[in-house]
């Protein structure tokens, strides 16, 4: 977890500085140093930062008061720094949004094995979130129904399945692939893969009857799947 990761240490103790970025260098950490609150704003601005080592009790601008602007304006996980039996602190500072605390004079080994913890905690909350904002991108509404791209399902609003055949699915897939373009019947068959289909074949109008009844608020005023006189069907993601 080393090696890349960057490590933001504020404190307006120099030694105190200096001895965290050597102990954090040498097991692989990338180290930037930041005496109060301007210098971390800057820090934060101008690179990534993996995790943030804050004192509590500085000159001017506090830790409290620099974890809450973190917690705000970014998503940074913060292990603060307070001294010995200042309960108070800690308390607020985990309030204030910090994900742990640790008390001066803090044991660097206890340090290093309370921000493995934490980056870990932090970055599978973060590959969680990747993994559901990439199945939302991968689901499509239909009205009050949902359509899963992945699971090939269609749920309504309670989570419940909808049964649909695999032809509707591949219709379904369809628009959702082109909306607001209106399909033509044979563009609709034909990424459908139905093969089988005549000229002049009206089983499509049958097929979106059917989806119409599982999608459409009021089926016989259809406004998700709107017909296009003359030109077939087009799928509107705004109506409902």
């Amino acid at each position: 977890m080393a090696g890349t990761t960057h490590i933001l240490v504020v404190d307006d103790e120099p030694d105190i500085r200096e001895t965290l970025q050597d102990y954090l260098e040498l097991h692989g950490y990338r180290v930037t140093q930041a005496d109060g609150g301007a210098a971390l704003r800057a820090a934060v601005a101008e690179d990534e930062v993996d995790l943030v080592l804050l004192d509590i009790n500085m000159p001017g601008e506090d830790g409290l008061s620099l974890a809450r602007f973190l917690r705000e304006q970014t998503s940074i996980p913060v292990v603060m720094l307070t001294a010995a039996g200042e309960v108070v602190d800690r308390i607020v500072g985990l309030e204030m949004g910090a994900d742990d605390y640790l008390a001066k004079p803090v044991d660097l080994r206890e340090l290093l094995a309370r921000m493995k913890a934490v980056l870990r905690r932090f970055q599978t909350a973060r590959t969680k979130a990747d993994l559901a904002a990439r199945s939302a991108e991968r689901q499509v509404v239909f009205g009050k129904l949902r359509l899963d791209l992945d699971a090939h399902k269609l749920f309504d609003g309670d989570g419940n399945e909808v049964p649909l055949t695999s032809m509707e699915y591949d219709l379904l897939r369809a628009f959702a692939e082109h909306p607001n373009r209106v399909l033509s019947r044979d563009q609709l068959l034909d990424m459908a893969h139905n093969r089988g289909w005549e000229p002049f074949d009206r089983s499509i109008d049958i097929r979106i009857a059917r989806i119409r009844r599982k999608i459409e608020p009021d089926p016989k005023k259809p406004q998700v799947i709107k017909t296009v006189r003359g030109a077939g069907y087009i799928f509107s993601p705004s109506g409902a």
